[in-house]
């Protein structure tokens, strides 16, 4: 019996200490800070891309996603006008995702999107960063 209470509470000091780490590891921009267009076909099942053709100006989309961003609770990792990325967090670990944007001139006045969001730890997100980005994008569009 005080075998298996000592187990359980190295467990259970194991599993806060991941979740510390998860929660607190630092994020390099030099890593996470990518360039949809560029980045190469991902074959890992946790990652999303995708594309949209905006009616608005690219500054416009850059403001309504950095209000997008706060809104969801993420946060800026790195980026400048044309490229930008965030650090969006899971719900219940905390686990990091990060979302890449491409905001490039559209004929017409509009804004060329191209997105990449893909998960820090493990090797399936359940579809997590597709909800997600979809979720985003559609909230731009309307």
């Amino acid at each position: 019996m005080k075998m298996t209470l000592i187990l359980l509470s190295l467990a259970a000091l194991a599993f806060l200490a991941f979740a510390l780490w998860v929660r607190l590891a630092p994020s390099d921009p030099g890593r996470w800070h990518v360039d949809p267009a560029a980045t190469a076909d991902p074959t890992r099942p946790n990652f999303a891309r995708a594309e949209r053709m905006l009616p608005l100006p690219p500054e416009e989309v850059r403001a309504r996603l950095d209000a997008l961003a706060r809104d969801r609770g993420a946060e800026r990792l790195a980026g400048d006008a044309a490229l930008v990325t965030y650090v969006a967090r899971t719900r219940l670990m905390g686990y990091p995702d990060y979302l890449s944007f491409r905001l490039d001139p559209a004929e017409g006045g509009g804004t060329h999107l191209q997105a990449l969001s893909r998960s820090r730890f493990g090797q399936g997100d359940m579809g997590v960063n597709k909800a997600r980005l979809t979720r985003w994008l559609d909230r731009l569009s309307g």
